[in-house]
């Protein structure tokens, strides 16, 4: 569950802009403030079902933004070509063709 929490408020960050307010609303409250359903339906004097399906929908929303877009998918590659480059100078002093090599991979991901 975690997981999935970590990954929707990352999804969230990247997509938000493309949401409605109540899809935003929605999905701050419930994955952001860490609000119940029932919260949220009584917040906004709707049904839990209505929240409910609102949040699963925005969820597939944000999915699919991902699979089109990739924004969260080349932060993470990202990330780890970042952190790559760091324990290679930690090591010791790497070598200029693997510093190239890991900033053509950053490269790539734009």
């Amino acid at each position: 569950m975690l997981e999935k929490t970590t990954r929707m408020n990352y999804l969230y960050d990247f997509y938000q802009s493309l949401l409605t307010p109540k899809q935003r609303s929605y999905m701050s409250l419930y994955y952001l403030d860490d609000f119940s359903l029932g919260e949220i339906a009584e917040e906004y004097d709707v049904s839990r079902q209505a929240v409910y399906d609102n949040i699963k929908r925005t969820e597939a929303m944000l999915e699919e933004y991902e699979e089109k877009l990739l924004l969260f998918h080349k932060f993470q590659e990202r990330n780890k070509l970042i952190a790559g480059i760091k324990k290679m100078l930690v090591e010791g002093s790497p070598s200029r063709e693997a510093l190239e090599e890991a900033v053509a991979e950053l490269e790539k991901l734009d």
